[in-house]
């Protein structure tokens, strides 16, 4: 009897390791769809190094931080794939552009390869288009000098819909890589249906980053769906370990004609983690 179990389980865990490995299908969220995101003020050492430690085990895209942290998370990632992102003029975008500018060099200088810098927003709405054009064109040049990529915080919940169709226009002229929803620290987060507009205005290239308020499995994959191919959360782990337990019970009920519930489909992930990491 304990041979046929320690066999069975044996083909669940190998099952699982392969489900793990394999990319997500169109619509399904990945860990590669995930800007692990820890921008509290009151954030500390401690909580940054779990970051980083979630982030490898789970294989996510990048961590997102605090310019103060970008020195110890690069150290702390230097031997995995996950990437350091950080953020420019942040929260407001009310920081010069001189200022964006030099925050950007040194986050680069410092590790960071992802740079997510926030919109002059009161210049959008007071229509100083030009303004926000070389704002933005700006850090472009010296964040892609950098060989990075920058995403544009557009701050959706303070727009009306024409200010996001021209948030998107400006960021797209000016050489961004992605445009994002919020920054999560204003009145509200992403929305499906700015995340819908943004995607047809800045067309199928350009990336789209949702971000505020996206805490559950659910609420990523609408987001996908609407056209997101990045999704920045602080609730990575749970979104993803949500995704994998659905993966894993479907390809174990499919393959072995065996029943797992939650509980069983996420020690089983945990385990294969463990091996993986």
């Amino acid at each position: 009897m304990t041979e046929k179990t320690n066999q069975i389980d044996s083909e669940v865990i190998s099952l699982a390791r392969e489900v793990i490995k394999d990319p997500a299908e169109p619509g399904e969220v990945s860990p590669q769809h995930i800007d692990h995101t820890l921008l509290k003020p009151e954030t500390t050492l401690s909580q940054i190094m779990h970051l980083c430690l979630e982030a490898v085990r789970y294989g996510f895209k990048i961590v997102s931080v605090n310019p103060v942290y970008v020195p110890l998370c690069a150290d702390q990632l230097s031997r995995s794939s996950v990437k350091v992102g950080s953020v420019v003029g942040f929260p407001f975008g009310a920081s010069t552009t001189r200022i964006k500018v030099n925050e950007a060099k040194e986050a680069i200088r410092q590790g960071a390869r992802e740079i997510d810098m926030v919109i002059f927003i009161g210049g959008l709405k007071a229509g100083q288009h030009n303004v926000v054009l070389d704002d933005i064109s700006k850090v472009a040049d010296v964040v892609h000098a950098g060989d990075s990529l920058l995403k544009v915080a557009i701050e959706t919940s303070l727009l009306t819909d024409d200010e996001k169709i021209q948030a998107c226009k400006l960021a797209k002229e000016a050489g961004a890589d992605f445009v994002k929803t919020s920054t999560g620290f204003s009145t509200g987060g992403a929305v499906v249906a700015d995340v819908r507009q943004m995607r047809e205005v800045i067309g199928p290239e350009m990336g789209l980053k949702a971000a505020g308020g996206i805490r559950t499995l659910a609420a990523a994959e609408k987001m996908i769906t609407a056209g997101a191919n990045r999704i920045g959360t602080s609730a990575g782990v749970k979104i993803i370990e949500e995704a994998l337990c659905r993966r894993v019970k479907s390809a174990v009920k499919t393959r072995l004609d065996m029943d797992m519930d939650d509980q069983e489909a996420q020690a089983v992930i945990q385990r294969v983690l463990e091996i993986e990491t």
